[in-house]
C-alpha cells in the first residue's frame, strides 16, 4: 500500500499519471482532457463501484459546467459524495474485520481534507482552475488511491459478503 501524500497511481494493477492536463485509466494513459473511468478500476464490489463510477460523472460535470452556481453545486454535490463513499467504504472494512481499516480511513480523512479545502477556495477561483483541481484530484488521488487501497481491501470485503447467508 501507498503512504501518505502519494499522488501518482499505482499499486496492484499498475499504473502511472497521465500528461498534466490528461485524464488516466487504470492503466495510467492518459487521454485528453476527459477524466474517465475504466474498467481497471472495478474492485469486484458492485456497492463501491457503482460509487467509484458516480466520482468520474460528477467530475465530469464540473468540467462542462460554464455557470458558477451549477458548477459550486456540482463540486458540493462531488463533495458529499466522497464522506458518504467513505463512511460506506469503512462501514464494509469494519464488517469484514479488515486488518488494515486505521491505515485506510487516514488515507480517506486526508482526501477528505483536500476537497474540503478545495470547497473553501472555491468561491475565489476561476471555473477553469475548479475544473482543474478537481481533475487533479481524481486523477492524482482518487485513481491512486482504488488503484491501491481499495484494490487491496476488495478481496476482504468480496469474500465476507459472499459467506454471509
Amino acid at each position: 500500500m501507498q503512504g501518505p501524500g502519494h499522488s501518482g497511481a499505482g499499486g496492484s494493477r499498475g499504473g502511472g499519471v497521465a500528461d498534466q492536463k490528461g485524464g488516466i485509466d487504470a492503466e495510467g494513459r492518459g487521454h485528453g482532457d476527459a477524466i474517465r473511468f475504466s474498467e481497471g478500476l472495478v474492485t469486484g464490489v458492485a456497492l463501491i463501484d457503482l460509487q467509484h463510477r458516480r466520482f468520474f460523472e460528477l467530475a465530469a460535470s464540473l468540467a462542462e459546467g460554464k455557470d458558477p452556481m451549477r458548477v459550486m453545486r456540482s463540486l458540493a454535490l462531488l463533495s458529499d459524495h466522497v464522506r458518504s463513499h467513505f463512511r460506506e467504504e469503512e462501514r464494509l472494512m469494519a464488517a469484514c474485520a479488515y486488518a488494515r481499516l486505521d491505515d485506510h480511513r487516514r488515507l480517506h480523512e486526508e482526501i477528505r481534507d483536500t476537497l474540503a479545502d478545495l470547497l473553501t477556495r472555491a468561491r475565489t477561483m476561476t471555473l477553469d482552475g475548479i475544473a482543474d483541481e478537481v481533475t487533479d484530484l481524481i486523477r492524482d488521488r482518487l485513481c491512486a488511491h482504488i488503484l491501491s487501497a481499495d484494490l487491496d481491501y476488495a478481496p476482504h470485503v468480496a469474500a465476507a459478503q459472499f459467506c454471509q447467508p
